[in-house]
């Protein structure tokens, strides 16, 4: 199947009301695993790569390229998005590697600041057919570095989309990066103000931390790209764990791999029905 653009994904869901799931990369198992979870749901879902595992990576292009080969071959379809990038490097990076989406995050910036570094990005990106989402009010839990009780203002928001061009929008609701549980509670009045406050996506960061009742009303209140990594990845560790548990004497890591990829499959094909049925 032809690659597709993150934006053909998210705007044909917020026209639907319904919800997309964007997952993170951190290996190529990763990757197989969030195309095999769409392909078993029969719906579209986004791969993400952040700053952070490109860096792991030793740069952008291995885990990069093997994800569009794993998104070009799936029989959904499937769209490569750059998260959480800070530097505009990488975003050039992203756009020379065929990425349909960046992330640009100069949240940590002054509000001045953060609409010009975005503006320029995204006038970049749009001369290259690239969607860009933006980040405005820190979603909590990034490196420790922001408080889980910002919340984003909604004529802030509209000014922010207005002035700098992006594509989508994340915004600060309840939710925080890096939960180990599923129990954060979301702002679901404000999600609707902020819906009817810009005319873009809504994407809801820290998603792991919401339970399937919180995802589904999140969606039902706006929310449209929903993104969710440490939750899979508590999954995809804990097979690992399980298998080595039981098969000590394993050394081949495809051994133990293949079935965390299997989990991690499972649960997104789950977790995309949840987000496509809000309410229903």
């Amino acid at each position: 199947m032809p690659l597709i653009s993150t934006g053909e994904i998210a705007h044909g869901a917020r026209a639907d009301a319904t919800g997309v799931g964007a997952f993170n990369v951190v290996q190529i198992e990763h990757a197989q695993a969030i195309a095999s979870g769409a392909e078993a749901a029969g719906l579209p879902v986004i791969l993400q790569i952040s700053e952070n595992t490109a860096r792991y990576h030793g740069g952008l292009e291995p885990i990069g390229l093997a994800s569009l080969a794993v998104a070009r071959t799936a029989r959904v379809p499937v769209a490569v998005h750059l998260d959480h990038a800070e530097s505009a490097e990488l975003v050039r990076e992203a756009v020379r590697l065929g990425f349909t989406s960046v992330m640009f995050d100069a949240s940590v910036l002054p509000y001045a600041d953060n609409v010009e570094a975005t503006r320029e990005i995204t006038a970049y990106c749009h001369s290259h057919g690239v969607w860009v989402e933006a980040e405005l009010g820190e979603i909590g839990g990034k490196d420790g570095a922001h408080a889980p009780g910002v919340r984003t203002d909604p004529d802030e928001a509209r000014a922010f989309v207005e002035a700098t061009g992006v594509d989508a929008l994340a915004v600060a609701v309840g939710s925080s990066h890096a939960m180990l549980t599923r129990d954060a509670v979301l702002d679901f009045a404000l999600i609707s103000r902020l819906r009817d406050a810009v005319g873009v996506p809504l994407v809801l960061h820290g998603s792991s931390g919401v339970g399937d009742t919180g995802l589904a009303a999140a969606v039902g209140a706006g929310m449209t790209k929903v993104n969710i990594s440490t939750h899979l990845n508590k999954l995809f560790t804990r097979a690992v764990r399980a298998h080595l548990d039981a098969h000590a004497e394993v050394a081949d890591p495809r051994a133990y791999l293949g079935p965390a990829r299997d989990a991690v499959a499972a649960e997104v094909a789950r977790l995309l029905a949840v987000l496509a049925r809000p309410g229903r």
